[in-house]
C-alpha cells in the first residue's frame, strides 16, 4: 500500500516510527469529503501493515482540525472515486479497533467526524484553544455513531445534554466531561502528540490490543442501518443542509423562537 492515501486533501508524513495523517484542505474549512473519509481509514490500515511504522497521529491544520463531513456532498478535484458514504467508508472503527496506537492531535475546531475520530482515537491530545461540538441534529442528521459511543464517555444524561443542544465546548469542558483526555498549550500539540504515542508505544502490543478490545465492550452496537435509511428517506437532512447553505434557520426552527 503507497503512502497515497487518495485524496489531495490528506498528506501521510513519516518521522520515524510514526506517520501522522495531516488534513489540509483549507478552502473549505477542513471538511471531509467521503474520500477523505475513507483516505483516513487507509492510513489507519496503512500504519498497522507497514512493518516500519508503529503508530498514527491525526491533525488538522490552521484552527481546524476537522469539522466532519462536507455538507456540500460529492467528492472534489483530484480525489479517487470512492463507495457512497456509508459503514464501509467511515474510518471510526478502524481507528478504535487499530493495533497500531493512534493519536488524535486536536488542533482546532473539532466538530461530527472530526469530534468522533478524537473520541475513537486510544489518546486525544487537544490544543487549548480547541472547541468541540456535535452539531448532526442542527442539520436533520441521524448519527447513530455518536449515540452508540458518547454515552460511554460522558454518560446518558450528558450525551442527551450535548446531542440535543448541539452546544459548544471549550477545551477544558471536553477534558472535564471526558470526550478527550489531555489539554495542552497549543504551541506544545506537536510534541506532547508524540509524547502520547511514544508512551502508548512503550506498552506491550498483544497485552494492548486485549485490553482495548476490553474497554471498546463499553460502547453499544451502532444502528447504522436507521443512520442511513434517515439520511436517504427523510427530507429533514436534505432541509437542513439546504438551511446552512443559504445561511438560515432550518424550517422547523419555530419562528418566534427566541434568539
Amino acid at each position: 500500500m503507497s503512502d497515497d492515501l487518495g485524496t489531495p486533501f490528506l498528506r501521510l508524513e513519516r518521522e520515524g516510527p510514526i506517520a501522522w495523517c495531516v488534513i489540509d484542505r483549507p478552502a473549505a474549512r477542513n471538511a471531509l469529503t467521503s474520500a477523505m473519509y475513507y483516505g483516513i481509514k487507509r492510513a489507519v490500515y496503512l500504519v498497522n501493515g507497514d512493518p516500519d511504522l508503529a503508530a498514527l497521529v491525526i491533525t488538522g491544520t490552521g484552527d481546524v482540525f476537522a469539522p466532519g463531513g462536507d455538507l456540500g456532498g460529492g467528492s472534489d478535484a483530484g480525489e479517487q472515486p470512492v463507495a457512497a458514504l456509508g459503514p464501509d467508508t467511515l474510518p471510526f472503527l478502524a481507528v478504535r479497533d487499530s493495533r497500531a496506537p493512534v493519536i488524535a492531535a486536536v488542533n482546532g475546531i473539532c466538530q461530527g467526524g472530526g469530534l468522533l475520530i478524537a473520541m475513537m482515537a486510544d489518546i486525544a491530545v487537544a490544543s487549548d484553544r480547541a472547541t468541540f461540538r456535535a452539531p448532526e441534529l442542527l442539520r436533520g442528521i441521524v448519527d447513530a455513531t455518536f449515540a452508540a459511543t458518547l454515552p460511554a464517555h460522558v454518560g446518558v444524561a450528558v450525551a442527551r445534554d450535548l446531542l440535543l443542544s448541539a452546544r459548544r465546548l471549550d477545551a477544558a469542558e471536553a477534558q472535564r466531561l471526558g470526550i478527550i483526555s489531555r489539554v495542552v498549550p497549543h504551541d506544545g500539540l506537536r510534541e506532547a502528540a508524540l509524547s502520547a504515542a511514544a508512551e502508548v508505544l512503550r506498552t506491550a502490543p498483544g497485552a494492548r490490543a486485549q485490553t482495548k478490545r476490553m474497554l471498546n465492550e463499553h460502547y453499544r452496537p451502532i444502528d447504522y442501518p436507521t443512520m442511513f435509511a434517515a439520511l436517504e428517506e427523510s427530507p429533514e437532512p436534505r432541509e437542513g443542509m439546504r438551511a446552512f447553505m443559504e445561511k438560515r434557520p432550518p424550517a422547523w426552527v419555530p419562528p418566534d423562537l427566541p434568539a
